[in-house]
């Protein structure tokens, strides 16, 4: 199943004055691709002590794709190494070795004047994402939040062994933040349509909580500010669909996920109930 816009490779291109990509359409379900973005403006790269290839191992290439399908989705265009998304504001910007994976990702500290520049898009983005969330609460009374990202594991090198199956599930989906019980048709209505269909002549490793636990500001967020007519999956995809270390797509396997994610439009749709 391949796409004829099926990416090939990731730009590595700066992009100054773009932040995100909005999509909005007449749906209840949402899909974002917050750390699919891999720009950073200039100021920022001059300082980065990272070069492209290691910042784009711990980004999740491609995530944007795998959503194209959504009638509303979000795509972020900067970096995670410039301001990360998905976490608080008070620590969105990398600045210990621990913050990111032990990497140092800076040649001198970030001055003030350009962690605030980096911080105001993070203001930006849960500003417009609660407009847009709240109008489609208006429209349709509660809504679904697929907040998808892609993880490594073969971290030891793209020789060494990969991650241990028990520990790291194709698919993880993260509901910490959630009400579980309040939520249980949603996701396991998702969770269901996921696995019921056949990948390359077998059924996804899905679990819940394994890898991650959906721990992320953006599922706090919508959580916290919608507690009613809100639902976010922290949605986590092993990065079996390209060489993590070489950044390059399998692409068969990359559209075929694409077709699958969006295969559970209904399955949202339906456990969501009637709109208003």
């Amino acid at each position: 199943m391949n796409r004829p816009d099926c990416p090939s490779k990731v730009s590595t291109e700066s992009l100054d004055d773009e932040w995100w990509t909005q999509h909005r359409g007449d749906s209840p379900i949402v899909a974002t691709a917050i750390h699919n973005g891999h720009a950073v403006r200039g100021e920022v790269g001059r300082l980065l002590g990272l070069s492209a290839a290691e910042r784009l191992r711990e980004e999740d290439p491609f995530t944007e794709f795998i959503i194209r399908d959504f009638p509303n989705r979000i795509v972020v265009h900067r970096s995670r190494f410039e301001v990360d998304i998905n976490r608080p504001r008070g620590v969105a910007i990398y600045v210990r070795p621990e913050q990111a994976w032990g990497l140092n990702v800076w040649t001198v500290k970030p001055p003030q004047d350009l962690v605030e520049a980096s911080l105001a898009m993070h203001d930006e983005y849960y500003a417009m994402l609660e407009a847009m969330l709240a109008g489609i609460e208006r429209r349709h009374g509660r809504f679904v939040v697929l907040d998808v990202h892609s993880y490594n594991h073969r971290r030891r090198g793209p020789e060494a062994e990969a991650m241990r199956a028990e520990a790291a599930p194709e698919v993880n989906i993260g509901t910490f933040s959630m009400d579980r019980v309040k939520w249980a048709r949603v996701v396991d209505a998702f969770v269901e349509a996921l696995g019921t269909v056949d990948w390359q002549g077998r059924r996804l490793d899905i679990r819940e909580n394994i890898a991650f636990q959906g721990r992320g500001e953006q599922t706090r967020f919508i959580h916290e500010r919608f507690p009613d007519t809100g639902c976010a999956i922290a949605v986590e995809f092993k990065k079996f669909f390209m060489d993590e270390w070489t950044g390059e797509p399998n692409m068969e396997a990359l559209a075929a996920l694409r077709e699958l994610v969006a295969s559970t439009l209904p399955s949202l749709v339906n456990a969501l109930g009637p709109s208003r």
